[in-house]
């Protein structure tokens, strides 16, 4: 199974920025588009940004101009740059990715990580 570990959360004032990093681990996969989800307190799973391996990349509208999605596929990493970072920013933060898996016959999968806390807070 693929497995995703992401870091970089924690606590940060407004205007602050922080960089989340997701790490694929695991054997014989391709990673096709990876993606970054956040959920606050009582509120659904909301998508982030993505990027696919050829680095096409989507925003959530709210997140256009404030948040960077890149990936450096020889570490089978994605990143999520947070810039301006609002009080509403708060929430986990989810990596998912999707794509090939070797061991499985190079069946799709999709994986989801732990999640990292943000919280923005003066």
């Amino acid at each position: 199974q693929v497995q995703l570990v992401e870091s970089g959360g924690g606590l940060v004032q407004p205007g602050g920025s922080l960089r989340l990093s997701c790490a694929a681990s695991g054997s014989d996969f391709s990673i096709n588009a990876m993606d970054w989800y956040r959920q606050a307190p009582g509120k659904q799973r909301e998508l982030v940004a993505s990027i696919t391996r050829g680095g096409n990349t989507n925003y959530a509208d709210s997140m256009k101009g404030r948040f960077t999605i890149s990936r450096d596929n020889t570490k089978n990493t994605a990143y999520l740059q947070m810039n301006c970072l609002k009080p509403e920013d708060t929430a986990v933060y989810y990596c998912h990715a999707d794509g090939k898996d070797g061991r499985l016959g190079w069946k799709d999968f999709g994986s989801w990580g732990q999640g990292t806390q943000v919280t923005v807070s003066a």
